[in-house]
Parts: structure tokens; sequence; C-alpha cells
């Protein structure tokens, strides 16, 4: 599975990567640091990700205005998009959820809660039918 990550903090790219190999997840992970440079990665016409992760609280572009735009692309809008965050703000949850993501995943401080949750998320959306716009 093709996984593009746009995640701004470093050690949460490192976790996440840690997690996939410690679980031997055969995944490629592409690596953005905000939702500007997704958005180029998305429309250079290569092969689009099977998933999006995204994290909500970045600079430049923040996750939700990252997602209205990705949501509103006819091709793009397809690419099912979790959001995973340190944000329990239910305002966040209630808008990304209205502009149509596909999950919604608070991070845990601890790294074996953090590690559980990510591998559910990935085991979910490796066995299901994707569809790629």
């Amino acid at each position: 599975m093709d996984i593009l990550l746009i995640e701004d903090d470093a050690i949460e790219v490192m976790k996440l990567q840690r997690t996939v190999k410690k679980l031997e997840l055969k995944h490629n992970i592409i690596e953005t640091k905000n939702g500007e440079d997704a958005l180029e990665i998305l429309r250079s016409g290569d092969k689009l990700p099977d998933i999006i992760l995204l994290d909500l609280n970045m600079p430049r572009m923040n996750g939700i205005e990252f997602l209205t735009i990705l949501k509103a692309d006819p091709v793009l809008k397809y690419l099912p998009t979790v959001i995973l965050t340190t944000s329990e703000n239910r305002a966040d949850l209630l808008e990304c959820y209205k502009v149509g993501v596909a999950g919604y995943v608070i991070k845990p401080l601890k790294y074996e809660e953090y590690q559980s949750k990510l591998h559910k998320v990935l085991e979910y959306w490796d066995i299901n039918q994707l569809v790629k716009g």
C-alpha cells in the first residue's frame, strides 16, 4: 500500500516509520511536511497513494484546509484520508467528518497504544477495496 504521510513533526514521522518497520509492514511511505507540498505531489501526475495520513496542526496550511481542497478536486476527492492528530477538539472532529474524512485517530501518548491504533488503521485500509480517481 502506498501511504502519503502529511506531518510536520519529525518525531511523529520517525514514530510512524518505526511502527511500520516493527510491524513488518511492506507499505511505501511518501512523506511531506505540509499540505501545499502534498498537493504538489498529488497533482504531479505520478501514481496516487492508496491512503493519506494527515496531521491537523501544521504551518502554512492546516489539515482542514488541505482536506477541503482535496475533497473539492474531482480526481483526488476519492482518496481515503485519515486524520492522525493530538487534537481532541470536538469542533475539529466534526469539521473533518463534515468535509469528508475517512477516519479520525487521536495519537495516544504511550507508544504501545500508538502502535496498536496505527496497526488497526493500516490493516483495515490494506484489506479495503480502494478507488483511485
